[in-house]
């Protein structure tokens, strides 16, 4: 094939494809609050989730934050985001269960946090809530995923929510309007290597 015929090709594959994306595009036709799912065992989640509170402020939103398993304050992205005006940021966790040991304890912060986070759904200035590690206390049967599901249900209309954490329950992602999964391929910390700056705090 010459030189020009390719050129032609690719040009003649373009246009088709412009035109199925172009008819896409005019099909969504309507804004909502979108709930957003970021599971599966792979690194990357509440990464993810702290890109949108990024974007979000971009656009001048109201961001919420609620992070439900972690208990320390010194992660790279409470530090930056905690700064920044529009930004209410809440450390609702005591460690990990590995950690705590204690079962109804966990439970209680759990429920706990629950109150904390249905004020924020109620408050339709929050453009974006990021409920960091939820799905935790939802498999771990912490909180009354029904409860969790109609207080989700029951927000402003144009308020975003992002749930982070493994193993989503399956009603959780019937639920929400965007799932990603991330897929564990190779992780440093099984070669020995530490958590890292920057990177993974």
């Amino acid at each position: 094939m010459s030189a020009t015929d390719r050129e032609e090709s690719h040009r003649a594959r373009m246009q088709r494809k412009k035109a199925v994306v172009d008819t896409a595009i005019a099909r969504a036709d309507r804004d909502q609050g979108l709930l957003l799912v970021l599971t599966g065992n792979g690194k990357g989640k509440s990464s993810s989730a702290f890109g949108m509170v990024a974007r979000a402020l971009g656009h001048g939103l109201r961001v919420g934050v609620a992070q439900f398993i972690k208990g320390r304050s010194d992660t790279g992205e409470e530090a930056f985001f905690r700064a920044q005006p529009g930004v209410t940021w809440h450390v609702l966790g005591e460690g990990f269960t590995w950690e705590t040991q204690n079962l109804a304890r966990d439970r209680e912060t759990a429920r706990r946090a629950w109150a904390v986070v249905a004020e924020m759904l109620g408050d339709p200035s929050l453009g974006l809530i990021v409920l960091d590690e939820l799905t935790y206390a939802l498999k771990n049967g912490w909180l009354d995923l029904p409860l969790v599901l109609a207080d989700l249900a029951a927000r402003p209309a144009l308020q975003h929510v992002v749930i982070t954490g493994r193993g989503a329950p399956d009603e959780l992602c019937a639920a929400a309007d965007t799932v990603s999964e991330l897929r564990d391929v190779k992780h440093a910390f099984r070669a020995g290597v530490r958590a890292q700056k920057g990177v993974d705090l």
